[in-house]
């Protein structure tokens, strides 16, 4: 197995995206449905929940996405949907609303649904999530340097880089894994991972690859590159000995050679 080295990477910041969301990962209190959810208190003449579907979409930027609110209240008295995001068309049906949310490009919104029932309101929480999955995963040709290899690869235009895993593969294990999740940039980004390989006999002739993971709370976006085969090279100064010491034994064979043709001609001569 190799060994590790630091690990570098590069960010070019590209366009960025417009719009502030909330954190991808913050948790967000809200009202729940029947399913083990609180009614509300005793105190309210008539209990009822609030809730929403989905809890959590990811799209791709520019995309629109639906979202439905539903409650048990017999009459509410009010229904509205307070989020950052652009809004779109609306349906009502009983005990729900859906909401339509235009041209989704902030890399994390919150969407709130509040239900005023018998002047109580409660309410719940959708978050939606904007992606841009790899454009390209570039592994390129492994360079030798000493006794170790160096391999590098690009993940091109992805979002959000904190959510991004690069791995690279050798034959059938895992050489290097890292997590970019210390990351919180809020741009569109080019990543460049370089990683250096001590090869040993068995690891020759065996593919290489580099694979990109988004993991979005339970949306896995995967990409990889095309594999390449680790090749066994020579540097430059034990090629030119190998050239000498090849040119060194062709001509002590040829010395021998002549030497052997000489003799034979001369014992024939003696004949």
């Amino acid at each position: 197995m190799g060994s590790l080295f630091p690990l570098s990477l590069l960010f070019f910041l590209a366009a960025a995206y417009p719009g502030v969301g909330s954190a991808l990962g913050r948790r967000t209190k809200r009202a729940q449905g029947p399913k083990g959810s609180p009614l509300a208190p005793s105190g309210t003449s008539v209990p009822f929940w609030v809730r929403m579907s989905p809890e959590f979409v990811a799209v791709q930027p520019g995309k629109s996405v639906q979202l439905n609110c539903s409650n048990s209240c017999p009459q509410p008295q009010n229904s509205s949907l307070r989020t950052p995001l652009r809004q779109g068309k609306t349906l009502t049906g009983p005990g729900w609303v859906s909401y339509q949310l235009l041209d989704v490009r902030a890399w994390s919104s919150l969407a709130h649904c509040l239900v005023t029932c018998a002047g109580k309101t409660r309410w719940a929480t959708s978050r939606i999530t904007a992606y841009k999955p790899p454009h390209s995963v570039i592994l390129e040709p492994p360079v030798l340097k000493g006794r170790k290899y160096t391999l590098r690869c690009h993940v091109t235009q992805v979002f959000p880089v904190g959510y991004l895993v690069v791995t690279l593969r050798h034959g059938s294990r895992v050489i290097y894994s890292e997590s970019l999740e210390r990351f919180t940039g809020l741009d569109l980004a080019n990543v460049t991972l370089t990683y250096e390989f001590a090869a040993g006999p068995r690891d020759f002739w065996q593919p290489v690859i580099c694979h990109a993971r988004l993991n979005l709370d339970g949306l896995v976006v995967r990409n990889s590159s095309a594999p390449i085969t680790l090749m066994l090279a020579w540097s430059s100064a034990p090629t030119a000995l190998a050239s000498v010491s090849i040119a060194a034994l062709v001509g002590i064979l040829l010395t021998v050679g002549a030497a052997y043709v000489c003799k034979c001609l001369a014992m024939k001569s003696q004949a």
